[in-house]
């Protein structure tokens, strides 16, 4: 079982570039067409947060558009960048956006593995917060899969990561702190996976392994020095890929969108080593 991730799309209205520099659409588009040509396909995609850029219909309406394409479903999540009220009112064919109130919250099952996806965001705010009715939904949940391997979605990392204007927006600390205490009850959540912070990041959280993910497009620059400047960078465009098996649980590979030269043979057809 494959279940793809991406992130931080930051779909802008046709024609406009983020940062006046980033065409992100185009980049979506081909990560699309790259999700769509592998082999074996992705079950689901999942994508955590920053939808589009300005949160406005138009730009939804062109998400809707470059996501079309794909041949397996796709399931969003909300992060700082988005709106609730607009995200439903384009993607009104998607009815487990619909289940929470105010939340975009829902779980669903991709082939053995029970995804569910958490609304961590606080409107006009860069940062995130899980209030007290998000987590006890959460709590719920995990209780009624207990046993069942998951992975919990939320847009942002619940953890510091060392890139300080990123830290400084993540989930608040203590928000973090309980979610912790309900993931570390659970110890069939195999994963808990975010965005926000476009960059490629493992780090040991409540008894498992958090994770964030590389952006389609711009990623963040890395720069660890204590006051390091806000800034992206035009690295490779990348995504994940969580392989889960009953026998090894999941297993998380990156994949860039851009394929690279090869594949090039390791061994001669006699079967030694090409030297």
């Amino acid at each position: 079982m494959l279940l793809a991730q991406i992130s931080d799309l930051h779909i802008k209205r046709p024609g406009a570039l983020a940062y006046r520099r980033v065409d992100t659409s185009a980049y979506l588009q081909r990560c699309v067409a790259r999700l769509n040509a592998m082999e074996p396909r992705p079950d689901a995609v999942v994508v955590t947060g920053d939808l589009v850029d300005l949160g406005s219909l138009v730009e939804y309406e062109a998400l809707k558009r470059l996501l079309a394409p794909l041949t397996m479903p796709v399931y969003l999540l909300v992060g700082n960048h988005d709106d609730r009220a607009a995200l439903r009112e384009v993607f009104d064919g998607h009815a487990y956006l619909r289940g929470e109130g105010e939340f975009v919250q829902y779980a669903v099952d991709v082939g053995a593995l029970r995804l569910i996806a958490l609304d961590s965001q606080t409107p006009r705010q860069s940062g995130g917060q899980l209030c007290d009715a998000r987590l006890a939904w959460l709590e719920a949940q995990l209780t009624a899969c207990a046993g069942k391997p998951v992975v919990v979605a939320l847009h942002h990392p619940p953890f510091v990561c060392g890139i300080g204007h990123m830290d400084r927006q993540r989930l608040e600390p203590e928000s973090a702190r309980r979610l912790a205490e309900v993931i570390g009850r659970f110890p069939n959540v195999e994963r808990v996976i975010c965005g926000h912070v476009h960059r490629p990041i493992f780090t040991r959280f409540a008894g498992t392994v958090a994770s964030a993910v590389p952006a389609p497009a711009h990623q963040v620059a890395l720069d660890l020095r204590p006051n390091a400047p806000s800034a992206f960078r035009l690295e490779p465009p990348a995504f994940a890929v969580h392989q889960y098996a009953a026998d090894t649980g999941v297993v998380t590979h990156h994949a860039y969108v851009d394929e690279g030269e090869g594949p090039y043979p390791f061994y001669e057809t006699d079967g030694t080593l090409i030297d």
